[in-house]
């Protein structure tokens, strides 16, 4: 028999139209008095929920972390009750006899017993923050789609312009384009259309053009373009808006962009300020930061062997960056910190695991930056190694160990060996 922890506790199974709750009420004997009731996902049928659980004085709430469907159900009862929001694989009941009040009811059972991890849920600021930026993303995604289907288009009419210039969708390429879509078929000189910092020689640019667009690849071009440019332009928009929400944290942006790799950007310092907050007393420690962001190896164990140690899904939005900034850090001789750590597990593990170790190395000097409220440190990470005294050799010794190495030693100390 479990221990009840919760002696009011209620459960919510969370549908596009439908909410089904489950009370549950211990008395002093110990036995659980369940209330169920359904509701509508409809404002009105949420303040009926409020106002069901105030009937009976339940203030803890949980349920599962259902699409987008928890996400009004949670900003109406977080202003009355404490609301954990649980994994669906925390709250996975048994196959078999399982309906819509009885998965509800589960969940009430589980809470009570404390056996539901709660999710990290942040401020309604940070989640208004975080709303803006996925969505800043999904434009970029958008907009890398679409500038790869007008390089099909160039591609399939014979026009290398990616062979000749660096940014395809820059100045001297974008007006050459241009040229050819308004005069189809007709040949030109590209000397006027170049700019003058290009290194390409002229003579390159001016075969790599040499090739014909059909009317169809041409009217698919323009499309294309237009609507390059209709998304730079809401992703401009949308930059202002996350500016002005983000003004608030000015603070603790300056301390993030303290860090390597986050000074550059200001929307780099804004997206890991989305995903885990300027608060870090939710995570204990930087390992549980570590592990809610999915950049430390799974526990997968049995029969003493270890059969996975492969990285979680979790950190969808949160990991790419860390990696985006990871590869530019590991090129860097401004922090050798993070290039030496890099190479010394490259050479055992590989790249893709080395590059998790970096990001592991950039989530903890954040959680101690905003933790302690202070500026990026590399004494964290730098390591003051004993002497191992199993290794000291005399100088015979080491001469010997050179001789046998190939090195040929003279006495001459201006000779290079």
């Amino acid at each position: 028999m479990f221990k009840i922890f919760r002696k009011n506790c209620c459960g919510l199974d969370v549908h596009k139209t439908w909410i089904f709750a489950c009370i549950g009420i211990t008395d002093s004997n110990g036995l659980t008095l369940y209330k169920q009731a359904r509701f509508s996902s409809f404002s009105k049928g949420l303040q009926e929920l409020s106002d069901w659980l105030a009937k009976y004085s339940c203030t803890e709430v949980c349920m599962e972390s259902s699409g987008k469907y928890w996400i009004p159900v949670f900003n109406i009862l977080e202003k009355t009750c404490w609301v954990t929001l649980a994994h669906p694989k925390y709250t996975k009941p048994q196959k078999g006899n399982k309906t819509d009040r009885k998965d509800a009811k589960w969940i009430c059972d589980l809470f009570m017993c404390n056996l539901i991890k709660p999710s990290f849920i942040p401020s309604p600021e940070i989640r208004h923050l975080r709303d803006l930026m996925r969505y800043r993303f999904k434009l970029t995604n958008m907009l890398v789609g679409e500038k790869n289907r007008a390089l099909n288009c160039l591609t399939v009419s014979n026009l290398k312009l990616d062979d000749v210039f660096s940014d395809v969708f820059g100045r001297s390429s974008s007006s050459i384009i241009q040229f050819i879509l308004d005069h189809p078929g007709e040949a030109f000189d590209v000397s006027p259309f170049v700019d003058k910092r290009c290194k390409t020689p002229l003579a390159e640019i001016q075969a790599a053009v040499d090739g014909a667009i059909s009317p169809q690849q041409a009217a698919k071009l323009r499309e294309c373009l237009a609507h390059i440019t209709e998304l730079e332009a809401h992703k401009e928009s949308i930059e202002h808006e996350i500016l002005r929400v983000a003004e608030p944290f000015s603070h603790v942006l300056d301390l993030i962009r303290s860090a390597p790799g986050f000074g550059s950007n200001p929307m780099t310092a804004i997206a890991i300020l989305s995903e885990i907050g300027p608060d870090m007393s939710v995570f204990p420690s930087s390992k549980n930061l570590v592990s809610w962001a999915g950049c430390c190896p799974r526990n997968d164990q049995s029969a003493c062997k270890i059969k996975s140690t492969r990285i979680s899904r979790a950190g969808c939005y949160l990991k790419p960056l860390l990696v985006q900034v990871a590869n530019a850090l590991i090129k860097s001789k401004k922090h050798p910190e993070f290039k030496e750590r890099y190479h010394r597990i490259k050479t055992r593990r590989g790249h893709k695991k080395a590059i998790i170790a970096v990001c592991k190395m950039l989530l903890t000097a954040i959680w101690n930056i905003l933790s302690k409220l202070q500026p990026y440190t590399p004494e964290g990470f730098i390591e003051h190694r004993p002497v191992n005294k199993a290794k000291v050799l005399t100088k015979a010794q080491a001469l010997e160990l050179l001789r046998l190495r190939g090195y040929t030693i003279t006495d001459d100390s201006t000779a290079i060996t």
